[in-house]
């Protein structure tokens, strides 16, 4: 079973009702500069009435204060700092990269899943299927598809072996 992972930005009951148990919700709001506990509490409570898992994403340690699913841990994050942590099993970390180095460390970050990007789409990132394929082999952690996934291009999602694919105009 392919897992899916939905970032939302906003607290919007209409678009988490139209996901299934098989989504997870990430919330990563990279242009406020205060998180807003109460906000992450009432999505975590919305999510656990709906059976969907709720991830933070950029803050391990709020993410295990308020006791959600897991926490998403960006490319641009290379802090081991969480390690020192006390994490419950049913913790999940799960976090992106571009390029094998990015790889290497999330692997010493010690994430569950790594979301790799961009498989379809074309920014600075852009891998395509080929890039993509060499570059998930080169880790023996589960692969999630990143970047420009669509209805149209999903049938091409089972060319690569992935664990999941992630995304924002997906799900909308």
């Amino acid at each position: 079973m392919v897992s899916k992972y939905y970032f939302i930005n906003k607290f919007d009951t209409n678009n988490i009702n139209k996901q299934d148990k098989q989504t997870v919700i990430i919330y990563r709001n990279y242009f406020i500069s205060k998180i807003d506990e109460e906000l992450i509490l009432k999505i975590k409570n919305y999510c656990k009435k709906k059976n969907i898992k709720f991830y933070l994403s950029n803050n391990i340690k709020l993410a295990i204060k308020l006791n959600l699913d897991g926490a998403y841990i960006p490319s641009f994050n290379r802090n081991v700092n969480h390690l020192a942590y006390s994490i419950k099993k049913s913790f999940d970390l799960i976090g992106s990269a571009h390029n094998l180095k990015e790889i290497r460390i999330k692997e010493k970050q010690g994430v569950k899943k790594i979301f790799l990007s961009s498989l379809f789409k074309k920014n600075k990132n852009f891998l395509g299927i080929n890039k993509f394929k060499i570059l998930s082999k080169m880790t023996n952690i589960d692969v999630v598809a990143l970047g420009g996934v669509s209805k149209g291009n999903l049938k091409k999602i089972g060319l690569i072996n992935i664990s999941g694919f992630a995304g924002i105009s997906f799900f909308e």
